[in-house]
């Protein structure tokens, strides 16, 4: 068996595929931390996310946490008892996985009180509370659009 010169090159071996993650805006993580300092704090936003706009009041993640269980509390149906602790089980569950208090990272989840979504065909819907990731969010201002 012969072997040619490219055999060894890595030149031309076949390239491995290169995965890359998306990475959120820094400036909008910083100004989510800003926001973490206080829960009563509320700041008008609007944000692109997957091609359309959603605008609300961004919050804390404290403040929505607290609205989200208020919300929990007052579903109806079987199994709404379940719901009880259940924010108080995930906020327990991510701090045994992050190992307890530790530096303060960057923030990876944006929250919005009074958000409103837009579609490319107009289309709105309105959720009292809206969670999402920082790196899904592709551009950002302040303030929320102005009606005609």
């Amino acid at each position: 068996m012969s072997t040619t010169s490219t055999d060894h090159d890595p030149l031309h071996q076949p390239a491995a595929p290169i995965v890359t993650e998306p990475v959120p805006d820094l400036q909008l993580q910083m100004l989510v931390r800003l926001i973490g300092q206080d829960a009563q704090a509320a700041l008008p936003i609007t944000l692109t996310v997957g091609g359309a706009f959603l605008y609300g009041d961004l919050i804390s993640h404290e403040a929505w946490t607290t609205d989200w269980a208020r919300s929990l509390h007052g579903m109806d149906g079987p199994g709404a008892h379940l719901l009880e602790r259940f924010p108080q089980q995930v906020d327990e569950a991510v701090e045994d996985r992050q190992g307890g208090p530790g530096p303060q990272r960057l923030p990876q989840w944006i929250h919005l009180r009074d958000a409103t979504g837009v579609a490319g065909g107009g289309g709105t819907a309105v959720m009292p509370l809206w969670r999402g990731r920082l790196t899904d969010v592709s551009g950002w201002s302040l303030g929320k659009p102005k009606q005609p």
